[in-house]
Order: C-alpha cells, then structure tokens, then sequence
C-alpha cells in the first residue's frame, strides 16, 4: 500500500515539491555560509520523493545550540512561507476523497520544514535510531 501511495504522491506533486527542495538546497550549497540548510534542503527533497513509509525524529543526543540558532533563522526567512505552502496544497488535496492521504502526508512535512535542523528521517518500522546518519 506503501508503494502504491509513494506513486501517486509522486504523480500528484510530490516531484515539483522534492525538486523546489534540491533548487533551494543547490543554491543554499552555492552560498557557502548556508550549507547547513542546503544539507537540509536536500534532505527534506529526498522525504518529498517518497514520504510514505517514513517519518521524522529527533536526532539523538538533541539538536544543539548551532541548530537551534539555525531553525529560528530559517523559521523566519523560509520556513513559515513553506509551512502555508504545505497547509495551502494539502487542502487543496484533501477536496477530493483520493487526495486526503496525500493531504496527511503534506501536513507531515510541515514539521520538518520550518525546524529542519537536528532532525533526521528514518523509516516507520525503525523509528528510533541508536546512530547518526
């Protein structure tokens, strides 16, 4: 049911929204000061590409100060504009019957997107990592 869902997400806008993720990440990645939230952006273009089967944790040991620091900056420039996207699109997707899980799946990508620092994105059957990635 997994592969199914992960498919029509990626037909329905999961494509679009992973590929603004790696334009955002490549251009964070290109100004050098940035690269922590390119890292970020990459990662979170990834979980786009296939959500279903997924789910975001803290990583272990906490965020630290840096990451805190860096989700409050991002939160103000870009994260609360990506956070009314996702709200935007998943009620969008929710009007019809077929798009509610797509919905459920868009709403689940807001956490990560306004803190995306000290988080990591590990499978459902695994949702607790003992290491880094």
């Amino acid at each position: 049911m997994k592969t199914i869902l992960n498919v029509i997400w990626l037909v329905f806008g999961g494509f679009w929204l992973a590929l603004g993720y790696f334009a955002a990440g490549i251009i964070c990645c290109v100004l050098i000061v940035t690269i922590p939230w390119g890292i970020a952006s990459f990662r979170i273009g990834a979980f786009c590409l296939w959500p279903f089967g997924q789910m975001v944790v803290e990583k272990p040991g906490g965020a630290g100060v840096f990451a805190l620091l860096g989700n409050v900056i991002w939160l103000l420039v870009a994260g609360i504009w990506i956070a009314i996207g996702h709200v935007l699109t998943a009620f969008a997707m929710a009007i019809t019957i077929i798009g509610i899980p797509l919905a459920i799946a868009n709403l689940k990508l807001i956490p990560v997107s306004l803190m995306p620092l000290g988080k990591q994105i590990v499978p459902t059957n695994q949702p607790f990592v003992s290491t880094y990635r």
